[in-house]
């Protein structure tokens, strides 16, 4: 396994809908969770330099597969359900809240969740489920603040801290880390495909 990885040689693997037909869970996969709002297929395009390979839509919640992608044969990135905000009947919903507890909780391959939350509305009810599931398993999370773009660098830095700190009253048990991003200006590439990479290898 080269420790190399080259982020635009990703291509999509296939679409599950449950855990059950989703691709031999063996080697390492990295997921991105997120409100259906929350940008996550602009940022799998943004990482991968693919404008194409993540589904975007102007309706949030369309990602109603596990998506898989494969980086290279034993590495892959995994887009899961948005949850929260789409407008779908509530039936749907809860299949989305079962799927996503499903994965997170019986994949032997997960090595770590990035959380995406947009940077103006961070740490919501769903996005805290996720965070203290993970805390629980001891699964590392990086927390990224998307759309970072809509903000000022002094407003971006009271945010990341505001974040942090409430992060520190829960007393979690699980590594977090934590950086603001922007799709639309590349703002926070390099330091996600770092953390990637150390996750990866």
């Amino acid at each position: 396994m080269s420790n190399i990885i080259l982020f635009n040689k990703t291509s999509f693997l296939m679409s599950a809908p449950s855990i059950k037909q989703s691709p031999t869970d063996e080697g390492k996969e990295v997921a991105f969770a997120g409100r259906s709002n929350a940008g996550k297929s602009s940022v799998i395009n943004t990482l991968t330099d693919n404008k194409k390979l993540a589904r975007t839509s102007k309706t949030p919640g369309r990602t109603q597969l596990l998506n898989f992608f494969s980086l290279s044969e034993d590495r892959r990135l995994v887009d899961l359900p948005g949850y929260g905000f789409a407008k779908v009947p509530t039936i749907i919903k809860r299949n989305w809240d079962r799927k996503l507890a499903e994965y997170l909780q019986e994949r032997q391959s997960l090595v770590g969740v990035v959380i995406l939350m947009d940077i103006r509305h961070p740490l919501q009810k769903y996005d805290w489920q996720i965070i203290r599931w993970a805390s629980e398993s001891k699964m590392p999370v990086h927390l990224l603040l998307t759309k970072s773009d809509k903000l000022k660098r002094g407003a971006i830095n009271n945010v990341l801290l505001s974040v942090e700190e409430e992060l520190a009253k829960e007393k979690l048990s699980a590594s977090f880390t934590i950086q603001a991003f922007s799709s639309i200006k590349k703002f926070g590439l390099d330091e996600l495909k770092q953390k990637l990479t150390i996750w990866f290898n």
